[in-house]
């Protein structure tokens, strides 16, 4: 019975954020169920925010995507549950309706800083 109450307690002793990744963590792959919104920061980089409120930026390794950075739109697909470095986005161009533009592989997914509460961003 102490072995297993051991590992519970030293969980309960961690404080709430530790598993929360600190700014400059890499990871491969986002899991799509937890993909809140994107924000098309440039033609080569996005921000992905998740629901738990943290912020994953890709910047594509080919550079600049088409028209990314000016029609601030695209799309993915994916056959699994996550969306990965090399996954294929393609830029949404608005010309009288929707057409597929340039497409491009994201890079890795490096975790950014949270925002400050109460201090505005732009």
């Amino acid at each position: 019975m102490c072995l297993l109450l051991l590992p519970l307690l030293l969980i309960a002793a961690l404080p709430a954020n530790a598993a929360e990744p600190g700014p400059g963590t890499i990871k491969a792959c986002l899991p799509l169920a937890q993909i809140k919104g994107t924000k098309v920061v440039d033609g080569q980089t996005i921000d992905f925010s998740l629901r738990d409120g943290s912020v994953w930026r890709s910047r594509l390794p080919g550079g600049n995507c088409g028209q990314l950075g000016f029609e601030k739109a695209f799309s993915y697909q994916t056959a699994m549950s996550q969306l990965c470095k090399q996954d294929i986005i393609t830029v949404l161009q608005n010309m009288g309706g929707l057409m597929r533009g340039a497409s491009c592989g994201l890079g890795e997914f490096v975790a950014q800083p949270r925002p400050t509460p109460g201090k505005a961003t732009r």
